[in-house]
């Protein structure tokens, strides 16, 4: 019986296309997000599509408005970190 061995190997992470970068920017801006509320009394958070401006796309389900807009305001931030890194790492320390 022959067996058949295939690997892959990357010398580096995926790159990042310019589709990707614009989305996050879009994510990264809370003024495309919104929350309404659901028949159940729950919240949802709704993210505006990117190319039509009628077009939302749900995320999260809340049980109150605060915890829908932390829930906003933490994937916001989350983007706004992946947009910072985009440049590559950040230097923290240094030696001499």
């Amino acid at each position: 019986m022959t067996f058949y061995y295939r690997t892959h190997s990357w010398s580096s992470e995926p790159q990042i296309t310019e589709q990707t970068t614009a989305l996050w920017k879009h994510m990264a801006t809370k003024a495309n997000w919104r929350i309404v509320q659901l028949p159940n009394g729950f919240y949802q958070t709704e993210y505006q599509d990117l190319k039509q401006e009628n077009t939302w796309h749900d995320v999260t389900r809340r049980e109150t408005i605060k915890g829908a807009e932390m829930a906003i305001d933490s994937t916001v931030e989350h983007y706004a970190k992946k947009i910072e890194f985009l440049n590559g790492p950040k230097v923290v320390k240094t030696f001499k």
